[in-house]
């Protein structure tokens, strides 16, 4: 697959992203949306989203220059001990982490 049939994938991960910007800044901060039940497990969901999408990016190039691995490892984290995930590591991801990938997509598009 080419980069330019990553592209979509690449759009998805932004739209995630667009998301979890949203459901921060309707509860007001990244500590308020993890308090509440509805915005931690949406959160929650855009993570495992993004790991799973990064998951599938086909082009060598791209895979080297995104957090494949990471994203895929906090995708796993997530999916297969829900009941154990620490909040903190998510609140850490989702002030940094987060903005540096999309920062990264916005440079390769």
């Amino acid at each position: 697959m080419s980069k330019s049939s990553d592209t979509p994938r690449l759009e998805f991960i932004l739209e995630m992203i667009e998301d979890i910007e949203y459901i921060i800044a309707d509860d007001g901060s990244i500590t308020k949306a993890l308090e509440s039940r509805k915005s931690k497990h949406a959160l929650l969901m855009c993570l495992l989203q993004i790991g799973e999408t990064l998951n599938k990016i086909e082009s060598p190039n791209l895979q080297k220059q995104l957090p494949v691995k990471g994203a895929y490892d906090v995708r796993n984290f997530i999916a297969h001990d829900y009941e154990g995930v620490n909040l903190a590591l998510i609140e850490k991801i989702l002030r940094s982490l987060i903005p540096e990938l999309k920062k990264t997509i916005h440079k390769l598009q």
